[in-house]
């Protein structure tokens, strides 16, 4: 039997691993890692300690673009029901690995989702059932570690944890960006991380320029929503806004599927 972990770089993942090769073994173990280039320098350091720490073979996947390439090549603007950049960078990259690679009667791929999420994994597991794949989720079982254990675990084993997590960011994916994060979340990244902010507000604006009035934000009002621009969150805070902290959405690159089809703006 292989077992495949989807290795993303994040705490989760990396516990993940070390129940399953705890209970399985380092030689039966892949870590599976999908690189959208667009990560936090920190997270390849955690890639690369975390993955020795395991003792499994760590496998580095890549499209080649990042997700703003993806968007402009699809002429489409991600959003929180929309993922053209998860579906492209993650999930059919791992998809095709695996179906080169293993064979579905002898493979389980492990998630890092934990027990407060598990609504997430039975969603992932059942879709992916229909396809033939055998899916688990080891943070789902007993003893139910919340992340504060997960990141002191690691501390124990002498792992630095990624610095996102110190600055706040409830994980380590694209590098404190994502199209499904919401307000709470963009406002941490204008405050923590105000140049990588710029770059996506720049880099929205370019789009704009070619697809028309498009956000990954939205601005909810009495009539409805309506697109909010990271330039304008961004003004709005500096003007004193409060924006809504608890907003933070949430980072399902590999395990949620569109919920939306993707239309191509001409």
């Amino acid at each position: 039997m292989t077992r495949v972990v989807m290795f993303s770089g994040g705490i989760g993942s990396w516990a993940a691993a070390k129940r399953v090769v705890a209970q399985h073994g380092p030689a039966a173990t892949v870590l599976l890692f999908t690189d959208t280039r667009m990560e936090d320098e920190d997270l390849y350091r955690f890639l690369t300690e975390a993955a020795a720490n395991v003792g499994a073979q760590l496998v580095t996947l890549a499209d080649g673009r990042d997700p703003w390439q993806v968007f402009a090549d699809k002429r489409f603007l991600g959003n929180t029901r929309v993922d053209p950049c998860s579906r492209i960078l993650k999930r059919e990259q791992a998809t095709a690995w695996l179906e080169a690679n293993c064979d579905p009667a002898s493979t389980v791929v492990s998630v890092g989702i934990d027990w407060t999420e598990v609504h997430r994994f039975v969603r992932l597991r059942d879709r992916y059932a229909a396809l033939g794949w055998s899916y688990d989720a080891p943070l789902c079982d007993a003893p139910y570690l919340s992340k504060p254990q997960l990141l002191a675990w690691a501390r124990a084993e002498q792992l630095r944890p990624p610095r996102l997590y110190a600055l706040g960011f409830a994980h380590n994916n694209c590098g404190g960006f994502c199209i499904k994060a919401g307000h709470g979340h963009f406002a941490r990244l204008l405050r923590e991380l105000p140049e990588r902010f710029a770059y996506h507000e720049h880099k929205e604006e370019q789009l704009r320029a070619v697809l028309g009035n498009v956000s990954i934000l939205a601005d909810h009002t009495p009539t409805g929503k309506r697109p909010l621009t990271l330039r304008t969150f961004r003004e709005r805070v500096e003007s004193g806004l409060q924006p809504d902290l608890f907003d933070i959405g949430g980072c399902g690159c590999y395990v949620d599927a569109l919920e939306e089809p993707e239309v191509d703006v001409a």
